[in-house]
């Protein structure tokens, strides 16, 4: 008898610790989410340059035929960003931050946009799926279409030696051969664009008598109120990346998206890449990051410092996830089941504020994006049919045994971010002075 109940005990026993252990290592039952902020990409847009322009000359197709003026949302982007809204309303109501058909109460969620069509319209369209009946108003400073600072990755500081070590910098993560590396290192992505587009037959090639678009005229230009730019060949790739990238979405056919070529994911992959590699090279050094985000940067270090914030969405571009991340000094990654491998159309950095048991406040991050199969079939996205969620790591940070930091340690890590906005190295004389 004595054996039997010893026996029971110690099932008992196992099973206490066993449902303990479980209760630990899931965020779902050991924290309580308490805040979100989000720093969206805008949702699918047309092409920016439209009818007339360089990407008209460079090949002998028809672009598509767009839903929406050059820039702007289109009509499949708002469908899936409503799309999105809705499971971000099933993940929320899940996780206890809100129930069906919530009504927020003064100050409890805040929608700000850049001030761009297609930036107002996302956040307009996601909080229409998440907040059905709250009639959400989004914020945004200036009349369509006209930028907003906080979301400009402009340079609002520059000088000799910041240009110096900003081109250091940049040349570093490129190689020792500077723009010609980079060049060198996407000339089969180069290849591929050419062949796509069917560059020989175009106007722009025979009217110039090339057969290749020449790279050599490529530079860097960092100018005070600017945005980073290259300019030259390496720009006209980059526009034809973009607009071919935004045809795969939008076209039901991916063989007339590549122009009646047929290319498989990899390439198209490729194509993407020399986008994701032109954002990367002008954001994505260190000393332009923290001078392109530092609005940003502040903005949502307030946002996660406020008590009766619930949630925050900021709808702006990929350049500012780009220098976001590149300011914040995350680990590499390249994002799985997605043609564009760092921020994709509609992509969202998403923050989230837990508190755990233990009294301790923790912060998760992680980018939310469709699936390109999910972009292009327009899937309903349910808590059984979700996004993908990839999560960001902090170079330095200690994550723990749930993936998540501390919240002081990222409150800190976006100090240093913001405070290397006053440290940008002066000129000498203006030093002296």
């Amino acid at each position: 008898m004595k054996k039997i109940l010893l026996m029971i005990s110690l099932i008992i026993f196992l099973l206490t610790v066993k449902t303990q252990a479980e209760e630990i290592n899931d965020p779902n039952k050991y924290y309580q989410l308490k805040e979100m902020v989000i720093l969206s990409r805008h949702n699918i847009r047309s092409p920016l340059s439209g009818n007339g322009s360089i990407l008209s000359e460079i090949t002998p197709h028809k672009w598509f035929e767009w839903t929406s003026s050059p820039s702007e949302l289109s009509l499949r982007g708002g469908e899936l960003e409503t799309l999105m809204g809705q499971y971000f309303r099933k993940w929320l109501v899940s996780e206890g931050l809100m129930t069906e058909n919530y009504i927020p109460a003064e100050g409890e969620f805040r929608f700000y946009a850049n001030s761009m069509q297609r930036t107002i319209a996302t956040a307009q369209y996601f909080s229409s799926g998440m907040l059905p009946v709250a009639n959400v108003r989004i914020e945004h400073k200036f009349s369509p279409s006209k930028m907003d600072p906080v979301f400009t990755p402009k340079l609002t500081f520059i000088s000799e030696n910041f240009r110096n070590e900003a081109l250091k910098q940049i040349f570093e993560r490129c190689g020792n051969k500077g723009l010609q590396g980079i060049n060198e290192n996407l000339q089969r992505e180069y290849s591929l664009i050419e062949n796509v587009l069917d560059f020989k037959k175009s106007k722009y090639a025979k009217d110039r008598n090339i057969t290749k678009l020449p790279v050599e005229d490529s530079q860097i230009i960092l100018e005070l109120d600017k945005e980073p730019n290259l300019t030259g060949a390496m720009l006209t790739f980059f526009l034809a990346s973009d607009s071919l990238t935004l045809q795969c979405y939008e076209e039901e056919s991916a063989y007339k998206a590549a122009f009646n070529h047929k290319i498989n994911s990899f390439q198209w992959e490729q194509i993407a890449k020399v986008k994701d590699y032109y954002i990367d090279t002008i954001i994505g050094a260190p000393i332009i990051a923290v001078n392109v985000a530092n609005p940003l940067l502040k903005l949502m270090s307030d946002e996660l410092k406020l008590n009766d914030r619930k949630f925050t969405f900021l709808c702006g571009h990929d350049s500012n996830i780009a220098s976001v991340l590149a300011a914040l000094d995350v680990e590499e990654y390249e994002l799985p089941e997605s043609i564009e491998k760092k921020t994709p159309i509609g992509s969202k950095l998403v923050i989230q504020k837990w508190q755990g048991r233990d009294g301790e406040m923790y912060v998760s991050l992680s980018l939310v994006y469709q699936t390109t199969k999910q972009l292009r079939e327009r899937s309903m996205l349910t808590l059984k049919n979700p996004p993908m969620n990839y999560q960001i790591k902090l170079k330095g940070l200690e994550q723990n045994i749930d993936g998540l930091y501390k919240l002081s340690d990222l409150q800190q890590r976006f100090s240093e971010a913001i405070k290397a906005y006053d440290n940008l190295p002066v000129d000498s004389m203006k030093a002296a002075a």
